[in-house]
């Protein structure tokens, strides 16, 4: 059997799921685990499939990541959303607040 990379475990899984030509994808810690190289990669894949109209739903606890491919940064606590923000109001500092209080 041959073993794959962190990264290429993702690229397989996220291929799979994009046969099936889905209008709604949600990417639960698509990074996590993953090399520099790869993280780009997947944010890459991501933007495109947003570019093509699919609706692309990133649930991180990685803020970087999360400040870096949104286009609407929504921010939950307690299972409720409690905050939103745009790309442009946001900031590590903001979500973090947000997030607890």
């Amino acid at each position: 059997m041959i073993e794959l990379s962190g990264g290429n475990q993702q690229k397989v899984v996220i291929a799979r799921a994009l046969v099936q030509k889905p209008k709604v994808v949600i990417f639960d810690e698509p990074t996590r685990g993953v090399d520099v190289g790869a993280i780009a990669e997947i944010h890459h894949l991501i933007n495109e499939l947003a570019d093509q109209g699919i609706a692309v739903v990133v649930i991180s606890s990685y803020l970087p990541e999360i400040l870096n491919i949104s286009d609407r940064i929504l921010v939950s606590r307690a299972g409720r959303v409690v905050e939103e923000f745009t790309p442009e109001e946001a900031t590590e500092e903001r979500i973090m607040f947000a997030a607890v209080h």
